[in-house]
């Protein structure tokens, strides 16, 4: 944590925000286990006063949302005094053995998956991954949706293609209910620099439709290493202020406020990713 904090301020951040993966109740590799969410939260409680003057650091987590398996959202923040929630879907199904896996950088999980759970029908599959996301929306409090088209990425235009009518209606739902439930979608840039999508999540056809529904965004480079920061920042401030967007939002002094494109610039190598 102190290497990616030492990093954000030689590059100019004045905020940066840490939210690892929740914790889950069976064996996962990718979440903070279950015994170390005190110690999560602790680190970062001392890490806020160490800093204190030099850079705001904020608490948070990424939500996993699994129906009838994962501990409400709301309860989590209160428990380990986080400053705010994003919630994500990785795991699509409602029982531990029968989720399928739709992340990661190996597309066999995926492609497994599909064939196991959905008998190939990859409508389905989008379906059932799409409904996960509308159910959280509609029954969990948090603040920002992270990458809610991720989906895509492992389909990697095999199973569909996004110009598709019955994907796009699909998506376009879960926007109409992001909207309604007022929150702020993450523009995350870890699939360009991954290289496991040639776009960012959500993709950009799709952001001139939120600039006309005026639904705030942040940037996101969803970094798991230190030097990840501020990957594509740029490219994603370019495609926002191409459709319209000013600002973009940012959490301080306990609530939300915008601020306006191109307020911060990596300084010069540092690539270009706000850590989630």
């Amino acid at each position: 944590m102190e290497d990616t904090i030492e990093e954000a301020i030689r590059q100019g951040m004045h905020t940066i925000g840490f939210s690892d993966h929740s914790s889950l109740p069976f064996k996962s590799r990718v979440s903070i286990p279950n015994d170390k969410n005190e110690e999560y939260a602790h680190l970062l409680k001392g890490l806020k006063a160490k800093y204190l003057g030099k850079i705001d650091v904020l608490a948070s987590m990424e939500m996993e949302f699994i129906p009838g398996i994962v501990v409400d959202f709301e309860k989590t923040k209160r428990d380990y005094q986080l400053d705010y929630l994003i919630g994500s879907v990785h795991l699509v199904g409602k029982t531990p053995d029968t989720l399928w896996f739709i992340d990661g950088k190996d597309v066999e999980p995926y492609d497994v998956g599909l064939q196991k759970y959905f008998g190939g029908d990859i409508r389905k599959g989008v379906r059932a991954y799409f409904d996960q996301e509308n159910e959280m929306i509609e029954t969990e409090k948090f603040d920002i949706i992270g990458h809610f088209d991720k989906i895509k990425m492992n389909s990697r235009g095999r199973y569909f293609h996004e110009d598709e009518k019955w994907y796009r209606d699909m998506v376009l739902e879960t926007l109409d209910l992001i909207k309604q439930h007022d929150l702020i979608v993450e523009i995350n840039t870890r699939g360009l620099y991954k290289q496991r999508y040639n776009g960012f999540y959500p993709s950009e056809w799709l952001l001139p439709r939120m600039k006309e529904m005026n639904i705030p965004v942040l940037i996101s480079s969803d970094a798991h290493q230190y030097w990840e920061l501020t990957y594509f920042f740029k490219e994603a401030e370019d495609a926002l202020k191409a459709v319209g967007y000013k600002e973009t939002w940012c959490y301080k002094n306990g609530q939300w406020h915008a601020e306006a494109l191109s307020s911060f610039r990596p300084t010069e190598g540092s690539g270009e990713i706000s850590s989630k």
